[in-house]
């Protein structure tokens, strides 16, 4: 724009300096100045004009085109690559896609940051990029890669700086206050990104970030991280990387993130990932063998194995919760769970202890090992009868894998309930936890209260272990942001938990002592009609500001939302 002006500009005077000229010259022929007269003779001799115009001048000068086209400047050629053969990408031929823009561009971070802006002052932006560099990236394997101070972030990516603070606002004791703003900015430029020409990898790192722990965004931030991740061609960076390319080991790992990311907010919720089983993925194993790898790098691994299992898993049984499991598809069902059995074999005793995050790399592999296979076992409850139509229907392989559904769940519910050092991770692990513990818990509660013909259980010991996961997250809550979603979670989880107990005439329960009472949070004798539907119970539709992504019917894609948490 600042060009633009300039030649504007110019135009303009060198159209006045023409007519100055003309009328001087005119001057010269009438006016006896000796002055004029020898100025007027050497402007004739060099017969050019002083300034060129930019349109046809009085003395019929060529000019130079208008600034402002009118017509459109192409961005689309066809080209021929003289290197390659042809077997190329059949969209090679074209000039933009050819070039494979975005790899090496930058222009996504010109432009001034949340800092420059004067939205956060220097000092804050400092401290929460050290509580999540020092603690939150270090939970999802690092997304930062090679930037380690504010300063490379800043010249990295202004989007990828207003993660930072957004997210490290979030899980702040003391810079709290600073989210609303933060938050305000990062949408602001994900938006602008929407429709950006030149968007980079680190770009997409700041998408990771949000998506990972900013609930009402995660879908929507999943969506364009994939979008750009295929565009700039991150998917190709392994080949390079076991060359020993600093950067192709970059792009590869940055991809392996964004599926992970994709997964956590596809395959859990119903949803087709968008990701695929392409060759980056199924090669994974390979990765470690880069000269660059690191520890970080195999817990990365580690996931990305998890995930494409639970990605065949989906693509074998589908969403369609009410169809119980066909004794044909029974022996693909068992294997998926020896496939998990041998990953959980092959990851629990790898990893050591960090400086940053301490035991969570170790514990880490187990709870993510008893989240898939609760998501796999409680398939066996497709279909299955509730209590109140008569006896158990199981065949007696459905109900041994129904019963380790039941344990996993209790495996998950007691971590949160005994183990304080994972309790600490709590505030600060990212959205697919807090979503896969009030799964736990609601399938529990579902198990305990309506399918107790269809499996052995002992459903006052997994009432007992409710309560005290909802006590425990209750207490672990109380320091968190409001606007973290286990703060939500703990609040339904208490409400739903008063809803499995004898109404407020009854005896009291023993849980009197832990939890406000039963109009305290609002539970009338008319909300206890859910016990008769308990497949139907949407177990936070009473709670306010709850996000769509996670809770409500029109994003898991079914009109009975925990029906299909459930059964998935």
């Amino acid at each position: 724009m600042l060009l633009e002006d300039d030649m504007v500009w110019k135009d303009a005077v060198a159209k006045k300096l023409r007519r100055l000229e003309s009328s001087m010259a005119k001057i010269a022929e009438r006016v006896d100045v000796p002055e004029l007269q020898e100025w007027s003779q050497s402007r004739t001799r060099a017969n050019t004009p002083l300034v060129e115009t930019s349109e046809t001048g009085e003395q019929g000068h060529s000019v130079s085109p208008q600034p402002h086209s009118s017509e459109p400047q192409p961005t689309w050629d066809v080209v021929i690559d003289s290197k390659g053969g042809p077997a190329s990408i059949p969209a090679s031929c074209i000039s933009e896609m050819r070039l494979g823009r975005c790899q090496t561009s930058n222009l996504a971070s010109a432009g001034p940051d949340l800092i420059s802006k004067g939205l956060l002052s220097l000092a804050h932006a400092e401290s929460l990029f050290e509580i999540y560099h020092q603690r939150l990236d270090h939970f999802l394997y690092r997304i930062l890669g090679d930037h380690d101070s504010l300063h490379a972030v800043r010249s990295a990516s202004p989007l990828l700086t207003a993660a930072i603070c957004t997210v490290g606002a979030l899980h702040s004791p003391n810079l709290g206050h600073l989210f609303d703003s933060c938050y305000e900015e990062f949408k602001s430029l994900v938006a602008r990104l929407t429709f950006s020409s030149s968007p980079n990898a680190d770009d997409v790192r700041g998408l990771c970030i949000g998506a990972f722990w900013l609930d009402e965004l995660s879908w929507a931030l999943v969506g364009t991280a994939v979008r750009i991740a295929a565009e700039i061609r991150l998917h190709q960076g392994l080949y390079k990387a076991l060359d020993g390319n600093r950067n192709a080991y970059l792009q590869a790992r940055l991809y392996y993130l964004v599926y992970i990311c994709d997964s956590h907010f596809s395959v859990a919720y119903g949803r087709p990932p968008m990701t695929r089983e392409c060759d980056i993925i199924n090669a994974a194993g390979r990765f470690l063998e880069t000269r660059n790898a690191t520890e970080d790098d195999a817990r990365l691994v580690s996931q990305v194995t998890q995930w494409s299992i639970l990605s065949k898993v989906f693509d074998a049984f589908g969403v369609d919760v009410d169809a119980p499991i066909t004794a044909h598809s029974l022996p693909q069902l068992r294997r998926f769970s020896i496939s998990l059995d041998t990953w959980y074999a092959d990851w629990n005793e790898r990893f050591k202890p960090n400086r940053n995050v301490g035991n969570y790399p170790h514990k880490g592999v187990g709870l993510h090992f008893h989240f898939a296979k609760l998501y796999l076992c409680a398939h066996a409850f497709r279909g299955a009868p509730t209590a109140q139509h008569g006896s158990r229907s199981l065949s007696p392989e459905l109900e041994e894998i129904a019963n380790s559904g039941v344990l996993c769940a209790m495996s998950i519910l007691r971590v949160i309930a005994s183990d304080f050092e994972f309790q600490s991770f709590l505030n600060g692990l990212p959205l697919y936890f807090d979503t896969m513990i009030a799964f736990a818990v609601v399938f529990l509660l579902k198990v305990s209260t309506k399918y107790t013909m269809t499996v052995q259980i002992d459903t006052t010991q997994i009432l007992a272990l409710v309560r005290d996961t909802v006590e425990s997250l209750r207490r672990i809550t109380q320091s968190m942001h409001q606007q973290h979603l286990l703060v939500r979670i703990a609040e339904g989880l208490q409400k739903l938990l008063w809803r499995c107990q004898e109404p407020p005439q009854a005896t009291p329960q023993p849980l009197a002592h832990c939890f406000p009472s039963p109009g305290d949070v609002g539970v009338t004798p008319d909300d206890l009609g859910w016990m008769q539907n308990l497949t139907n119970f949407d177990f936070l539709t009473n709670i306010p500001n709850m996000g769509d992504w996670f809770f409500h019917d029109n994003t898991i894609g079914t009109s009975h939302t925990d029906n299909q948490l459930v059964s998935q």
